[in-house]
């Protein structure tokens, strides 16, 4: 299956090296020599690059600092740096609190939506490196200085920095965001008629982001100064850093890609408007539904809104680009793995469930809410107590619980994916990680001897050596965010506003600490975030089933557990993943850490006005009253939530399992922890075979995937993952090189770009709908018009 990935470039027959510890963004590291890419027009800027590569190359093999580091960071990255430019500035602050704010409304807006992309960081890169040199021209060099002390600061120090640039960026990545503590609050108010107070909802969000931000040093020493771990999304994002340091230095290439990155820009905005609004139709083209569009069988294997999404195409970024700029970031095999589990899970197991033999309950096979055996709505509120316990006299009435087919065996990969990333690290992954380990343990002497703490000891990459000059942040800053954390939560669960025990939290917090490294170190190198899932509310539905925890089994709770647990190491990858870009620009870690830190204290209350908002205004979609008919404000991943409330809080894992559909759901944890070590003993004896590429946590991730109504954009995703991380990179890498980071970064601002006005000139205040018409169909945007809901 991967033959291919293993082949020689046919223009030079340079040899490639797959190593999956120190796969790149691209997926492939190739030797030290740079590809050859013959171009028949050679101007002067190629002559410019060409001349500046074959010098990056001269050094490297002159230089060990260099060659110790990756092919793709030498040639991406900037390796001097200038320790006095200015950092944390009156700009820094003024350019944070202009972005933050929009990027936290919009990105907590997202996930209501059923297909949703991130704020795009990106955005805040280019603008704030324009508005950063705009302050530095317009604002005078006036010292102010704070009334009753003897602190003082400039307003505008000296020219606009890169630095600066960097640091506006990071926060925005810690602020910007959506929160995960959100679920539980949603829930509450919508569902079980119990409004969360607006203080406890706040720094309840607070504390779960802070606890995963400390839950970072648990992984930090083996994986973010090790140059083979590049963490391809930080190396996207500092490509387009370095390209903004060139246009400063009037590069002729710098400002040709900034031509090409604007009007790429510029194009994704404009384009947005159709699938978003006025032309619904080309979010999903369903082909099979064009060519029968009143056959019932043609329409569900076609549908991508509902169906199998069989031959279907789109061109709604937001479909295509499903996790964040996976398609021009993330490795071809990663890509591939994941398109494959797309394709197992609606091409072959739908079909197999609805008109074969895979499973006995056929209704709401695509749905992830819970059912009669009849197939109507199962009404969860008729079999609750008035304290939220379950009511056995109703529920006998009523009914075992049902679930559509696509969710259980989505449940069961989302089991089995946990047990095999640990084991999958255990066997492929124990080399690398357990000579990190050892490192760091021979270094502490050394550490000691000098009474120098800097983690960049242990590596002698050029990166690294530049990071000595830097104080290290020391273990105690962690430690007290940690304490803070702890604290509030500990006092929110005593008063019991928070839906569950406080022994329960000892249990989340070990659990999270289990997890952090082997999730981090996938995430590190293959762009791609494994989720626990539903693993986090099964072991509270466990914990709450148990005289212990019996009184609290409130529908609300697993969700609270499930935050607190999950952001512990979720919130951990990407203080890892900004640390790495401050890596790679030569920031003082310090300085980055307050940056993150300063971020989410302006991000969160944001994020829950955001709450209020919506609640206020689509809360009638969000619980089924009305219907959205493009699908989007469906609160999909809110209705999974409240199912898995109510099958492992209220009915109980032993109840939910005894069920003939839920029974095998158990296995998927032997499944999960023994595949891994079978495919590394087969790896070992074929190694040509390359069966270290399979990786079947990433796999039992995409199997895992509710995808529910939306089926639609994953071959365009594929496709197009196929053009740019492998045809392109290995046939045009120069060109590849240049543009494929500066293009990810100008799609994901566009489509960011358009949501914000969408939401401006339709959205906010009066609500303005698109008309009906041919390509905006009332019945199905996508033409699909036999379709069986």
């Amino acid at each position: 299956m991967f033959s291919a990935l293993k082949s020689k470039r046919p223009e030079d027959q340079s040899e490639v090296k797959i190593d999956q510890g120190t796969m790149g963004s691209e997926g492939l590291e190739f030797s030290s020599k740079s590809p050859n890419v013959t171009e028949t027009a050679v101007d002067e800027e190629n002559l410019h690059f060409k001349g500046e590569t074959a010098a990056i190359e001269q050094e490297t093999h002159d230089n060990p600092e260099i060659a110790a580091l990756p092919l793709s960071v030498r040639q991406l990255i900037s390796l001097s740096d200038d320790p006095d430019l200015p950092t944390i500035t009156f700009r820094y602050f003024v350019l944070s609190i202009v972005f933050v704010i929009p990027g936290a409304f919009l990105s907590q807006m997202s996930y209501f939506r059923t297909t949703k992309a991130p704020y795009s960081i990106f955005f805040v890169q280019i603008a704030c490196h324009y508005a950063g040199h705009f302050m530095a021209t317009v604002l005078p060099d006036w010292k102010i200085g704070l009334p009753g002390t003897r602190f003082s600061f400039s307003l505008n120090p000296a020219p606009w920095s890169i630095k600066e640039h960097v640091l506006v960026t990071l926060t925005a990545a810690s602020g910007a965001t959506y929160n995960l503590g959100y679920a539980p609050i949603v829930l509450a108010e919508l569902w079980y008629g119990t409004r969360v107070n607006p203080a406890v909802a706040i720094f309840f969000m607070l504390s779960i982001v802070w606890i995963g931000y400390s839950f970072a040093a648990l992984a930090r020493q083996i994986l973010l100064p090790d140059p083979e771990y590049i963490w391809p999304q930080a190396l996207m994002q500092t490509t387009l850093f370095e390209t903004f340091r060139k246009t400063d230095t009037s590069s002729t290439l710098a400002r040709r890609q900034m031509k090409v990155f604007f009007f790429a820009l510029l194009g994704m905005t404009m384009w947005q408007f159709l699938p978003e609004y006025v032309f619904p139709f080309t979010s999903s083209l369903a082909f099979l539904c064009w060519v029968a569009p009143r056959n019932p069988v043609a329409n569900f294997i076609g549908s991508g809104i509902g169906g199998m999404g069989f031959l279907n195409l789109s061109l709604d970024w937001s479909n295509v680009n499903w996790n964040g700029s996976s398609i021009m970031t993330t490795p071809y095999w990663t890509q591939v793995i994941l398109f494959l589990a797309f394709a197992f899970n609606c091409w072959v197991l739908l079909p197999a469930a609805k008109w074969g033999n895979l499973g006995s309950f056929k209704h709401g096979l695509m749905s992830n809410s819970l059912f009669l055996g009849n197939g109507t709505t199962y009404p969860t509120l008729d079999v609750l107590t008035p304290d939220y316990h379950l009511n056995l006299t109703a529920y006998e009435e009523y009914g075992p619980m049902y679930m559509g087919l696509q969710n259980v065996w989505a449940t069961f990969f989302d089991y089995a994916k946990l047990p095999a990333a640990v084991t999958w690290i255990l066997t492929f992954g124990y080399a690398q990680v357990s000579g990190n380990v050892r490192r760091i343990w021979s270094s502490r002497k050394a550490e000691k001897s000098t009474k120098n703490e800097s983690i960049h000891h242990q590596y002698h990459d050029r990166l690294n050596v530049i990071q000595r000059q830097y104080k290290e942040i020391p273990w105690w800053w962690y430690a007290i965010l940690f304490s803070v954390a702890f604290v509030i939560l500990i006092v929110f669960l005593a008063l019991g506003h928070l839906f569950i025990p406080i022994w329960t939290l000892f249990v989340a917090l070990a659990s999270a600490a289990v997890l952090v490294i082997p999730f981090a170190w996938l995430y590190a190198i293959s762009n791609y975030q494994l989720e626990t899932g539903s693993f986090n509310e099964l072991m509270y539905g466990y914990m709450v089933h148990t005289k212990a925890g019996e009184a609290h089994q409130h529908p609300c709770g697993p969700s609270v557990y499930g935050s607190i647990a999950g952001d512990a190491w979720y919130r951990a990858q990407y203080m890892l993943q900004d640390q790495k870009i401050g890596h790679y620009m030569h920031i003082p870690p310090r300085t980055v850490f307050f940056s993150q830190i300063f971020g989410t204290c302006m991000g969160v209350p944001i994020n829950y006005a955001v709450i209020r908002w919506i609640m206020d205004t689509k809360g009638d979609y969000l619980t089924g009253k009305k219907t959205d008919p493009l699908n989007q404000w469906t609160g999909q991943s809110l209705r999974t939530s409240n199912t898995m409330g109510v099958q492992y809080a209220v009915l109980g894992p032993k109840r939910l399992f005894a069920e003939t559909e839920m029974a095998v759901l158990p296995w998927s944890f032997l499944i999960g922890a023994v595949i891994p070590p079978i495919l590394f003993c087969l790896h070992r004896f074929f190694p040509r075979l390359r069966i270290d590429l399979w990786n079947v946590s990433i796999f039992f991730g995409g199997l895992a995937m509710f995808y529910g109504n939306i089926s639609t954009g994953y071959t365009s995703a594929i496709i197009g993952g196929y053009v740019v991380m492998y045809w392109a990179y290995r046939r045009h890498f120069e060109v590849w090189k240049r543009y494929n980071y500066l293009l990810a970064a100008a799609f994901d601002a566009g489509f960011n770009l358009n949501m914000l006005l969408v939401f401006f000139f339709f959205g906010a205040g009066k609500q303005i709908s698109m008309p009906k018409w041919w390509g905006n169909s009332a019945a199905s945007v996508e033409r699909c018009f036999a379709l069986e809901s």
